[in-house]
This record gives structure tokens, C-alpha cells and sequence, in this order.
């Protein structure tokens, strides 16, 4: 039906998803799984931490650019902490955790997790333990960003201005952040107007979509005979 439809916006799973792209004949802007991550750097502030991580985590469950879940908004799907930053940040986390009946997995001491295999990080599920990889400097962090994320929505908690610029500019999201909740992720928010959805494509539109990114152009040009010489 491409002589009637201009573009496609699917919604729902990531098998619908694909089945939609491999199929159409006209452009698709992909609303991907959001397999976001949250990178606990050493020079993080923890408290700060802790409410980032509890918020996009928690606030609300239902969408996908929490840590690991959903497949439609923005919410976080995998925790790094920077490994001499491990031990204190699962208490911290824990005690917060504990708190707000937060599930086991945040409240407990962060287990020893192996770098993701893509097969079981790149997709969304719908719970809320988030995994706890950690890892040895920001390099290895934004390799794990490259390698198992959605390139959705990703945020660097730390003090350090440099490797806070240094993660905003090498990781290729649509959204990146640098000491705020990935929940921030939504075309209201960031003052589009009532929110299509958030694409993890490159081209045409990227992040959040409103009214403006559905617009195409048609140009209208009144001449008096003007030739180009």
C-alpha cells in the first residue's frame, strides 16, 4: 500500500517491530526496545546516585527507558558500577532500596555479573531487577553501552566534568545524560508537545518525536520567467 501510505510508526514488540521493517516499501521509524544503562562512575555522588537510579528505575515501571524493561519509552535497563565504586554503591543503593521496596536485587550486595551477552541484554523485559555488571574505567563502560544497549537513552552520574563530556560524546544514544534520570526521555518534556514516541533511529527523526517530526516539505516557488543562466 505504499501508493497511500507515507510512513510507518510501529508500536509494540520487537518481533512486530522487525516484521514491519523487513516487509515495508515505504520509510519506518523504529520506537526500538530501550535497553538503557546507567554508569555509576567512581567520582559519582551516591546519594545522587541512588535517587537518579531509584527514580529511572521506579517511577514509572511500565516504560522502556527505566534499566531493562518495557519497549516503548525510556527508562533504565542495565546498572554499571565502576568497579572500586562497587562495594559502597550496592549499600548505599540497598539501604535506599529498602526504603522504598525496592526488589532483592537492588538491595542486596552487587553479585559478581560477567560482561552481558547481547542475547540477554538486548531485549526489553518487564520486571524490575536491574543487573549489576561493573566494570574497570569509562572505556569499558562505553563499550558496554555499544555492545548491549538500544541506543535509546544512557546517563553518566559523576563529578568529573571531563569523563562526564567524554561519555556524553562517545556514546551514540539518541538521548544521553549526564547527572539526571533517563526518565526525562519524552517529547513533552523536552517541550515537543504531545509525544509519537522515542526513535532509536538515525535519520530521519532521533529521540523524541512530536507533530514536527511526522512534517515533510513541499516547496512552492512564483516566478516572473527567471531562468537559471
Amino acid at each position: 500500500m505504499d501508493q497511500y501510505i507515507d510512513l510507518i510508526i510501529p508500536r509494540g514488540g520487537r518481533a512486530l517491530i522487525e516484521t514491519v521493517v523487513s516487509y515495508a516499501r515505504m520509510p519506518v521509524i523504529k520506537h526500538y526496545v530501550g535497553v538503557c544503562v546507567a554508569y555509576v562512575d567512581r567520582e559519582a555522588d551516591l546519594d545522587m546516585a541512588v535517587r537518579i537510579v531509584i527514580n529511572a528505575k521506579t517511577q514509572r515501571p511500565g516504560v522502556c527507558k527505566r534499566y531493562r524493561n518495557g519497549a516503548r519509552a525510556s527508562g533504565n535497563r542495565s546498572l554499571l558500577f565502576q568497579k572500586d565504586r562497587a562495594d559502597t554503591g550496592g549499600k548505599e543503593s540497598g539501604n535506599a532500596g529498602r526504603s522504598r521496596q525496592l526488589p532483592s536485587a537492588l538491595s542486596s550486595q552487587l553479585p559478581s555479573t560477567p560482561p552481558c551477552p547481547r542475547r540477554r541484554l538486548d531485549h526489553g523485559i518487564s520486571r524490575s531487577h536491574p543487573r549489576y555488571p561493573d566494570v574497570d574505567n569509562i572505556e569499558n563502560a562505553i563499550a558496554h553501552v555499544e555492545r548491549c544497549g538500544s541506543h535509546h537513552s544512557d546517563v553518566i552520574i559523576t563529578r568529573d566534568a571531563a569523563r562526564a563530556e567524554k561519555f556524553l560524546n562517545e556514546v551514540d544514544s539518541a538521548t544521553v545524560y549526564w547527572n539526571a534520570s533517563t526518565r526525562f526521555t519524552d517529547g513533552a518534556e523536552f517541550g515537543f508537545g504531545a509525544e509519537i514516541g522515542i526513535s532509536t533511529d538515525k535519520l530521519h527523526a532521533r529521540g523524541p518525536m512530536a507533530l514536527e517530526e511526522l512534517m515533510t516539505y513541499k516547496y512552492v516557488i512564483r516566478g516572473q520567467g527567471q531562468i537559471r543562466e
